[in-house]
């Protein structure tokens, strides 16, 4: 064992052209935007406003930024794979078979972890403070911490591409494969350690937003009068602090196997590799309700504001998003039906996994009603929350069918499954963080995006989804596994063009919505939201300037109702000028920046490269940083700022006359109206 462990030179994959170029890629890129910020003198702006700050808002944005980052990873991957698979009929591709596995188990771990978590997260950040009516979340530098331990699991997986090697098991390690006797390198202790450092990160999200919830709403808000979103947010993070440490424990398990010689999953030593299946399920049926909860959350809130009502059946949806949280723990033995556990145990968890469909149909069910007889309108997250529901529904009515045990038995580990899968987490999930993402932007950034651009995404995405994925219900009936690198079947080759044609068109939809932002950012001044409701929303976060001060409220609100912005709107309305008098202005203090999340997330990649490549002396050095980093912090004299009443008094009388002004347009227009209906 030398001083750098087993990291040598053979680490550089040198053999791969692809990987070297595409990871150096990537790296030169990362450089490039880092001189540029220092070069332009943005650093110490950077460092301020973003790096260590503890804002959530900031924190929210900064989590789906690296969403988006990873989305075009995780796309890439996905059209290598396509584009493999399309080309490999009796041919090997182009992809060599270690390099397809290893793209294979990056998209699902990207994918999943680094896509669709921070982006729900990152939502989270930015809204339900702001709909509780309250300043922050509980642990605002927790919150900053949260981040970066999952910006550093993200550094370890792209180190992959360049030193070493990724997983080649699959987005899940599955034992015996993912044993040292039979994935000898170091892909699977990048997996765990990148998983085992975000994870913490996401277990400590989990905790900050229960409490946050549970303990910090504004005077008046009761349960009952929550918004939507902050409900499946709570039931989210309930299952992100029940189930994540489950995974925490079976990683570790199956790390003190490769490490130290355990046998926890090593079936030759006396373990059970069947016990991973179990545990990783344990935790991985929940997470699909980790994500998707809350993306139900976001169509309640779109539905309702583009519907101009109420949402419709309220308490049942409360019910419904609790009863998901419950039952999504009784169902997670259909991913393996074929375990051997005999078919009265299989029965159970089949009969477990219809009956979890019935409050999602409920939901569905009170979407399409509060759309019924309201006035619609079909804007771009409207048109992603109607996708959503047709996509869901088909993807939904395949989930019921693989919850039939001899069903499953003949489509298990077959495309069909994958099919099912994407038509879930893309239909519900990625459809709702992109209709959360355009209805919310406004109020992080200040100013719309732009519609015609929107819609255009929505549709190429929503068509490029069905020509991707459509196919794959067609060849997993005839037959077609997962993960195959090359395949001999005549038949199967018409619907993989097609469905890598679809990839391409999806990819196009990213490409709309990054032209969405550039020219929604060069035409930001004529988008600006003055007034802070651009949608004339029904909650609490349009009640705020956009984007909000860093105190979001000058004074509490006092929640009466369960639409409290609402009813403040149409009491104003009635009335022809602002209802509330202007408060009593306060100083008020908010948690001081903090440099500890990014300095742990630091110390956190440090330690973990260290443990992948066995350079001890290293993993010593970053656990004393990390122990320096708690002291240091936990001895702070000053760990709040205090802002001026006179600061606050004027950004909130700046919010209030840009309302009171809107207001009077809108009596003004009402009275144009009014007079010009008797003429007509």
């Amino acid at each position: 064992m030398t001083l750098l462990g087993k990291l040598t030179l053979q680490a550089l994959p040198l053999q791969e052209p692809l990987a070297l170029y595409s990871g150096f890629g990537v790296f030169a890129i990362v450089l490039a935007i880092l001189a540029w910020v220092i070069i332009k003198g943005y650093g110490p702006y950077v460092w301020r406003e973003w790096i260590t700050s503890v804002d959530h808002k900031r924190i929210g944005v900064m989590y789906c930024i690296l969403a988006f980052v990873m989305l075009l990873r995780g796309m890439a991957d996905a059209i290598m794979m396509r584009a493999q698979q399309a080309m490999a009929y009796n041919a090997p591709g182009y992809l060599p078979p270690s390099h397809f596995d290893q793209v294979f188990s990056a998209h699902g771990t990207i994918m999943i972890f680094f896509v669709a978590m921070p982006f729900v997260i990152g939502l989270m950040n930015v809204i339900v403070p702001l709909q509780l009516g309250v300043r922050d979340v509980a642990f605002p530098t927790l919150n900053s911490v949260s981040f970066w331990l999952t910006a550093a699991g993200v550094l370890l997986v792209n180190l992959s591409l360049v030193v070493g090697e990724f997983d080649k098991t699959g987005w899940l390690p599955y034992p015996p494969l993912s044993e040292l006797r039979y994935s000898p390198g170091v892909g699977v202790d990048y997996y765990c350690w990148s998983l085992q450092i975000s994870g913490i990160g996401t277990l400590m999200t989990g905790i900050n937003f229960v409490t946050t919830i549970l303990k910090l709403r504004a005077p008046g808000m009761h349960y009952t009068r929550m918004p939507m979103f902050c409900w499946t947010a709570l039931a989210s993070n309930l299952l992100i602090v029940a189930a994540f440490p489950v995974l925490t424990a079976t990683l570790a398990m199956l790390l003190l196997d490769r490490y130290v010689g355990f046998h926890f999953f090593t079936d030759t030593g006396g373990g059970n590799s069947m016990m991973f299946m179990n545990l990783i399920w344990a935790w991985g049926h929940p997470e699909v309700y980790i994500l998707a909860l809350p993306a139900f959350g976001i169509y309640s809130e779109v539905v309702s504001t583009f519907s101009n009502k109420p949402l419709f059946g309220y308490r049942s949806m409360i019910y419904a998003t609790m009863a998901i949280c419950i039952i999504s723990f009784t169902v997670w033995l259909h991913h393996f039906f074929t375990m051997g556990a005999g078919a009265d145990v299989n029965a159970i968890f089949g009969i477990a996994s219809m009956i979890i469909a019935v409050p999602t149909g409920v939901k569905i069910f009170n979407w399409l009603f509060t759309m019924y007889g309201g006035h619609v309108r079909f804007t771009s997250p409207m048109l992603w929350s109607i996708g959503f529901i047709v996509t869901f529904a088909i993807g939904g009515m395949t989930g019921v069918l693989l919850a039939v045990p001899p069903a499953d038995f003949q489509l298990h580990n077959s495309v069909f499954l994958v099919a099912h899968f994407h038509n879930v987490i893309i239909g519900a999930v990625i459809f709702g963080v992109f209709a959360g993402y355009v209805y919310w932007f406004p109020k992080a950034f200040g100013f719309t995006l732009d519609e015609t651009l929107g819609k255009w995404a929505f549709w190429l995405w929503l068509i490029g989804f069905w020509v991707a994925w459509g196919p794959g219900y067609v060849v997993g009936l005839e037959g077609m596994t997962r993960r195959l690198q090359h395949y001999d079947v005549a038949e199967w080759r018409p619907w993989l063009i097609v469905a890598e044609w679809g990839v391409v068109i999806v990819l196009l939809g990213i490409a709309a919505q990054i032209a969405q932002i550039v020219v929604s950012v060069r035409t930001r001044e004529q988008r600006r939201d003055v007034t802070g409701d651009p949608w004339d929303g029904r909650n609490l976060e349009w009640s705020t300037a956009s984007p909000p001060p860093p105190f979001n409220f000058a004074v509490l609100p006092d929640v009466t109702d369960q639409e409290p912005y609402w009813d403040m709107k149409e009491r104003a309305r009635e009335m022809g000028h602002l209802t509330r008098p202007e408060p009593e202005y306060q100083p008020i203090h908010m948690p001081r920046n903090s440099a500890t999340g990014f300095v742990t997330a630091f110390l956190a990649v440090v330690t973990g490269f260290a443990l992948i490549w066995h350079i001890w002396w290293l993993v010593v050095l970053g656990l004393i940083g990390a122990y320096a980093t708690f002291v240091v912090f936990a001895w702070r004299d000053h760990d709040e700022d205090l802002i001026p009443v006179e600061e606050v008094a004027r950004l909130d009388r700046a919010n209030r006359a840009a309302r009171s002004a809107a207001l009077q347009h809108r009596q003004l227009r009402r009275e144009a109206e009014t007079q010009r209906e008797p003429r007509e």
